[in-house]
């Protein structure tokens, strides 16, 4: 197998994490077929009910079997985790629509007060809120998110406000690497890396904390997620 072929493979997989990445951490139900967690394709037949062979025959045998490893494993743990995320983070399957920016005659930027951010926030790559004119620029493909788990619209089942941690979304759909820029200090002093699509065996706690404008490297065709310390 040549250099090319090994190249081919190692990115049809970070397109899988990828996309797994933004089915899971997008609000809503996520869709999640069976075999999908084992990166199960079907040879890219999507109607294939009436076949009763291979083609949509499901293997569970040998996960995680301590005798020998199965090239599925990783693909099945990154799902685990991000299952995992979803579920311990309210953030990330709220009952109700965002609100988006209340603040028409707030201070923006730097000179934003905490309290008053709003759910989400999109930036560009450089750190800089995003404008209508980035929105339809058709060369963009890279953004920030900013999920404020302060602004949770809706109680909890007593009636209290829901409250969770706040997340960054780093999304580089580039072909190429490229450096991001984090917000400034309102939207949080530290952030530490949780998940990076680019490195799936990354553990939480191996990458140092960064701060408030500082750069963060985010490779080609990838996702990191960052959580605010």
């Amino acid at each position: 197998m040549s250099r090319d072929d090994l190249d081919v493979i190692a990115l049809r997989e970070r397109q899988k994490r990828n996309f797994l990445t933004t089915l899971f951490l997008s609000q809503g139900v996520p869709m999640l077929s069976h075999g999908d967690e084992l990166g199960r394709t079907q040879k890219g037949n999507n109607n294939a009910y009436c076949q009763d062979t291979k083609l949509s025959w499901v293997d569970w045998t040998g996960l995680h079997d301590d005798k020998f490893y199965d090239e599925r494993d990783p693909m099945l743990d990154f799902v685990r985790r991000l299952s995992k995320l979803r579920t311990e983070h309210p953030v990330f399957r709220r009952r109700r629509f965002f609100r988006g920016d209340q603040r028409k005659r707030k201070a923006r930027g730097a000179r934003a007060k905490p309290e008053n951010l709003p759910d989400l926030v999109w930036f560009r790559p450089g750190g800089e809120e995003m404008t209508d004119r980035d929105w339809r620029a058709g060369f963009n493909k890279s953004l920030n998110v900013f999920l404020n788990g302060d602004a949770i619209g809706e109680p909890d089942r007593r009636g209290r406000q829901i409250r969770d941690a706040s997340f960054m979304l780093l999304v580089n759909g580039y072909e190429g690497d490229l450096p991001f820029v984090l917000p400034p200090a309102p939207y949080g002093q530290l952030w530490n890396k949780v998940l990076d699509t680019a490195d799936p065996l990354l553990a939480e706690g191996e990458s140092p904390a960064v701060k408030a404008r500082e750069t963060v490297p985010v490779a080609a065709r990838s996702i990191q997620v960052l959580r605010r310390a």
